[in-house]
């Protein structure tokens, strides 16, 4: 069913470039095939973390004239949190690595250049 709808819709795509009506429904300013690279975007970063940590340490240095000496503590439990965060972020990123879902696009684009697509116009 999936292949008759795949040529049904290159049936109509060919229909409208077609001249057979005069002048062609579609004029394309590119060729109508699919690329062999995909575009290097970055991935979503995910939300900030350890924002109260930081604002008490922030806090405490204005309250003591930026001495890091004073506020050793409260650096101390940001710099854990911060640690805590990157180590949680890294599992996630191995985790979601080895189930699969999107590909990186740099991992996209090698696989697209071993397994080109036609080149040719429908």
């Amino acid at each position: 069913m999936a292949a008759q709808g795949g040529v049904l819709f290159q049936e109509k795509v060919s229909r409208l470039l077609s001249r057979q009506n005069g002048k062609p429904a579609l004029k394309p300013n590119r060729p109508l095939v699919l690329r062999d690279a995909v575009a290097n975007r970055k991935l979503k970063k995910g939300e900030a973390t350890c924002i109260t940590e930081m604002s008490v340490m922030m806090s405490c240095w204005k309250q003591n004239n930026f001495v890091d000496g004073l506020c050793s503590s409260e650096m101390n439990a940001f710099y854990t949190c911060v640690n805590k965060a990157q180590a949680a972020m890294k599992n996630k990123s191995e985790q979601s690595s080895l189930q699969g879902g999107r590909l990186h696009p740099k991992q996209a684009t090698a696989l697209l250049r071993r397994y080109p697509n036609l080149r040719t116009e429908i």
